[in-house]
């Protein structure tokens, strides 16, 4: 079924006002994801994509805090409807790119049918009297800085009760898990001299090597899901001078966020450790940890229906499959959260890649900005108007991620 067309003989007036809103806006929709698409921006440098979408939500109605949070590239728009205090539904916005590859992540994908979202639910609560606040909370910086971590820490999901978005991907999914994760840079310095008198120098990259050696050694203590895969970036600049800089960059993985608080100080020992052998000082740079992952599945259910409703099945990810990190994770722990998938290109199509990136603005994916934009408003429609759904994706909130929360 095309996605453009509202639901034959549909009963719901708020599902119908979002379908009606979200097809009349569907050009400038479009435009907006391929503005984004064509100027990609780094993370936390995304200044003409955070102005692009808010001056359209201001021209929807929106009231918009920019910069938000002390992120220069972040924004929070934002709406109120009725006569009573009611729940507050945020769809999440991202749209950094990728070095090199541009938006080869689909990010643009992500903004428009999060300010999409924002625009159609905004105006069926609106009509239909319903009480509440729609929101939409420009995140920048996903790739690899962690932007909704420092909007975790800085307090912005406070004041929000439910947050939701869609990302681009190869499969149509609902409830994919995702793993802790850091990264960690490492580096030595010594006293470089020439290698026919070692005694005389401190090799910085002996001790890096014996951390990498350590690592190995630590490997057997942590859980099956502990990573940790590092890369020597700066290791001397001739064989015969003893190096006195040394630097190796990681990325350290766990199933949860605890597991990897307790590896992080396991490696943190071993750097100190290595440092000691050779007489080196050590540097360690640690980037935001992103926590694992608790996809609330009350509303992953809600949004599954209202895509299947719109002519698009949805399936459930393989427990098997190997999965990444994300900062909807950290998202996921202090408010009951949903990060779905819908396809853009086939299951040989994989993302980070140029073959990606195309699909990003494809046909197909300017299809996906207006289903996931009409999925992500109907599951925000569905909480604003059931509170028996609001309360059961509460109270598996509580249960499932409240407890892991470090």
């Amino acid at each position: 079924m095309d996605p453009h067309v509202p639901l034959v003989g549909h009963q719901d007036h708020g599902r119908e006002l979002i379908l009606k809103r979200l097809d009349e806006v569907r050009d400038a929709l479009v435009e907006l994801s391929h503005r984004i698409h064509e100027k990609p921006e780094l993370g936390y440098e995304e200044f003409s994509a955070r102005d692009w979408q808010v001056d359209f939500l201001r021209e929807q109605g929106f009231d918009v805090e920019a910069p938000y949070c002390w992120l220069e590239t972040s924004f929070r728009a934002s709406i109120k409807t009725g006569d009573a205090e009611g729940p507050r539904l945020a769809f999440l916005a991202e749209y950094d790119a990728l070095p090199g590859v541009g938006h080869a992540c689909g990010h643009n994908i992500i903004a428009a049918s999060a300010v999409g979202a924002g625009v159609g639910l905004a105006h069926a609560m609106k009509q239909a009297g319903v009480a509440g606040e729609v929101i939409v909370l420009g995140t920048p910086g996903e790739e690899g800085k962690g932007g909704k971590i420092h909007l975790v820490e800085h307090g912005a999901f406070d004041t929000i009760d439910f947050a939701m978005m869609v990302h681009p991907s190869n499969q149509n999914l609902i409830g994919r898990a995702g793993l802790a994760a850091q990264g960690l840079t490492v580096q030595y310095r010594g006293k470089a001299v020439h290698s026919a008198v070692p005694e005389k120098g401190i090799n910085a990259l002996s001790s890096l090597i014996a951390l990498f050696n350590s690592i190995d050694m630590l490997r057997q203590i942590w859980p099956d899901t502990g990573r940790c895969n590092g890369i020597i970036t700066e290791g001397g600049k001739a064989s015969n001078i003893i190096p006195d800089f040394a630097e190796a960059r990681f990325t350290v993985r766990a199933g949860k966020k605890k597991e990897l608080l307790a590896m992080m100080e396991g490696i943190r020992s071993a750097a100190k450790s290595a440092a000691q052998l050779t007489g080196a000082t050590v540097e360690l740079l640690e980037a935001p940890l992103f926590a694992e992952r608790y996809s609330n599945s009350t509303m992953g259910e809600l949004f599954k229906a209202n895509i299947e409703a719109l002519g698009e099945p949805v399936d459930y990810p393989d427990p098997q499959a190997r999965v990444g990190s994300s900062d909807i994770g950290n998202v996921s722990m202090v408010v009951p959260s949903i990060h779905e998938y819908l396809a853009i290109a086939g299951a040989e199509v994989a993302g980070h890649t140029d073959a990606f990136r195309e699909a990003a603005r494809s046909p197909r994916g300017d299809e996906v900005v207006l289903l996931a934009a009409k999925g992500l408003a109907m599951t925000g429609w569905d909480l604003a108007t059931n509170a028996d759904k609001r309360a059961e994706a509460q109270k598996e909130f509580m249960e499932r991620a409240l407890p892991n929360r470090c």
